[in-house]
């Protein structure tokens, strides 16, 4: 019998899921400008896809494409995935989730674009994500600051720009818009742009104040013509005086 008030010694752990680490070590983001960018266009389309209960949205997160080999991971700066379900994970298994994320955007930097060019096109291919969109924060390394791909087949087409400049993500049913420093996301069925948070929030107290403003405009127009009628109803009386 072991000494009292100690604990058994822990034994190594021996689960499969063990063999796949929640995380790769390295940041999420090369810059602050990165990371800002990365959490706005996150939360953007999370609030999209909020409503929708079967619409996974995340990004950061250790993903394994070939079931017993842990070698074999990525990590999408942002991707979403239909048909699975908002349940928390720690890791996403290909082979548990029953498919791929359906689009993927990342975010290219000095570090990473010859890769986002090169290994991620070819990889996302053959794991079979449907659309796959690139954005150069720098706007310095890509060919274009902003790009998006199609799976035709096993390959990758580029996506040509619709004549108002928006890249369509056909799997989204959203476009993309480069701006003169970032790039927005537009639904066009709603004819409205993607909102963080924060700038919904924003919106609130602009149409809060305008309501305000309105309803003061309305009490004072209202306190004007009362004071209108009751002038003329004193002058019609001070005529009748006068007969």
């Amino acid at each position: 019998m072991g000494p009292p008030n100690t604990l058994p010694f822990p034994s190594a752990p021996t689960e499969i899921a063990d063999l796949y680490p929640e995380s790769d070590g390295k940041p999420m983001a090369e810059t602050e400008r990165h990371f800002r960018e990365i959490l706005k266009n996150f939360n953007r389309l999370e609030n999209h896809f909020a409503h929708i209960p079967d619409v996974y949205v995340l990004g950061d997160m250790m993903m394994y494409y070939k079931e017993g080999n842990p070698r074999k991971s990525i990590s999408p700066d942002i991707f979403v995935t239909f048909g699975i379900g908002k349940k928390e994970r720690r890791i996403y298994k290909i082979w548990e989730e029953g498919k791929p994320p359906d689009f993927v955007l990342e975010f290219a930097s000095k570090g990473t674009y010859r890769t986002d060019l090169t290994r991620k096109v070819q990889l996302y291919a053959e794991i079979g994500i449907s659309e796959y969109f690139l954005y150069d924060v720098d706007r310095r390394y890509l060919p274009t600051p902003l790009m998006g791909f199609r799976l035709i087949g096993h390959e990758y087409v580029e996506i040509l720009a619709l004549p108002n400049g928006g890249i369509p993500a056909a799997t989204l049913g959203l476009e993309f818009h480069l701006l003169e420093d970032s790039f927005d996301i537009y639904d066009p069925e709603s004819e409205a742009w993607l909102k963080t948070s924060d700038e919904r929030a924003e919106d609130a107290d602009e149409r809060a104040e305008d309501a305000e403003d309105r309803a003061n405009q309305e009490a004072t127009a209202r306190q004007k013509a009362e004071a209108e009628v009751a002038r003329l109803q004193a002058e019609l009386e001070r005529l009748k005086a006068r007969r």
